[in-house]
């Protein structure tokens, strides 16, 4: 941790952090004494009419998440959405982003990017997800924990094609910091053959299309990966609004695909 952070620790009024718990002991370690509340994802929206109140009292607040950039996948938005409309002085501590940290190391293109954070974690929500930027172009940086990523894989392949690129970064800034950069089908090979054990959270960065080689969604395999999850109806409103075209074209093929599938199960 930076000076200027531990300073700032130090100097404040109150800490609201995610874990008091583990915020205590970063304060204890660096000899630092300071009133601490919590402010979690449970709590934060009870909470922030407290914490601006004292604001507005001239009383000074330092936000701290457990890992990361507090507001980055992390508590703490209500709050500073709060005192910034207030026009109270907010002011940022630059520290440790895993966003900024795993997009140094991917090697993917870094120029272009769009932060998804944590992916739903039901499958079906999971693909749609994933299917609203099947097109994007631009590099694409998922979160996601170890116990979903084989599933998460798995619903990447089915909506992307087991050919996209993705950098899985894990361990990052840690002892076993690993990058694997693969195809998104390699990457599931290597997983259930257990090359490699992930625990904690990772980032997955997955490379954006490029529209000079392929601006077409693939229809018929868009369709294929939300049929088992959505019914006809929803199917073809999501993959008009993904894709474009008629609601109709998909509805037809959703059909095609429903019944395709119960035939296969009776057989």
């Amino acid at each position: 941790m930076g000076q200027r952070a531990i300073a700032v620790l130090g100097g404040v009024d109150v800490v609201a952090a995610e874990d008091t718990r583990h915020t205590q002991k970063l304060l204890t370690h660096y000899g630092v004494s300071a009133q601490l509340v919590s402010l979690h994802e449970h709590n934060e929206r009870k909470r922030v009419g407290e914490l601006i109140a004292r604001l507005r009292n001239k009383d000074s607040i330092a936000l701290v998440s457990d890992a990361g950039t507090p507001l980055v996948s992390d508590p703490g938005f209500l709050l500073v959405e709060q005192a910034v409309r207030e026009d109270l002085p907010v002011r940022a501590v630059p520290g440790p982003s895993a966003v900024v940290a795993a997009l140094s190391v991917c090697g993917l293109p870094t120029d272009r990017f769009v932060f998804e954070g944590f992916l739903p974690t039901r499958s079906g929500a999971r693909r749609t997800h994933l299917a609203r930027c099947v097109n994007e172009s631009r590099t694409l940086v998922f979160f996601e924990v170890s116990r979903r990523l084989p599933g998460t894989l798995a619903d990447m392949v089915s909506v992307f094609g087991s050919g996209r690129e993705v950098s899985l970064v894990l361990e990052i800034s840690k002892i076993y910091e690993r990058i694997s950069l693969a195809s998104v089908g390699e990457l599931c090979r290597r997983l259930e053959n257990g090359e490699w054990v992930c625990r904690g959270e990772c980032v997955l960065i997955v490379s954006g299309v490029d529209h000079t080689e392929a601006i077409e969604t693939d229809a018929d395999r868009l369709v294929a990966a939300l049929t088992p999850h959505l019914s006809p109806r929803r199917v073809a409103e999501v993959a008009a609004e993904i894709a474009g075209g008629g609601k109709n074209m998909f509805y037809r093929k959703a059909l095609s695909s429903q019944s395709s599938e119960s035939s296969g199960r009776r057989d």
